[in-house]
């Protein structure tokens, strides 16, 4: 696979179980290969005309562009945030093996 077509998705979850749930259902459903849940983090962030701070933490998902849609579909539906972070950026180069395992384990087929 090139590194172009895999996709690496931040999303901020307001606690642990929220974290691990969301990251085994992605991985369960083939919408990710693997889930990185980081440790609690503060951020600080506008909302609602108030400025914010909050423990969070940090999903990393690790997808393909083909499952992008259903993964963004998933987490809207599951997340318990109004306007969850969803933000998928494009990797310039990955290990190939890495990569092609990224695409064996969200091949729908499987």
């Amino acid at each position: 696979m090139d590194a172009r077509d895999a996709r690496l998705v931040f999303c901020t979850c307001p606690d642990a179980a929220t974290a691990q749930a969301l990251a085994r259902l992605l991985v369960e459903r083939r919408l990710a290969a693997c889930v990185n849940l980081l440790p609690p983090m503060q951020s600080v962030y506008r909302w609602q005309g108030q400025v914010e701070q909050a423990e969070e933490f940090q999903l990393l998902i690790k997808t393909t562009a083909g499952r992008l849609e259903a993964l963004t579909a998933a987490l809207l539906q599951h997340h318990p945030y109004e306007l969850p972070e969803i933000l998928a950026v494009s990797p310039s180069a990955g290990l190939p093996a890495y990569l092609d395992w990224i695409r064996a384990q969200t091949r729908e087929d499987t």
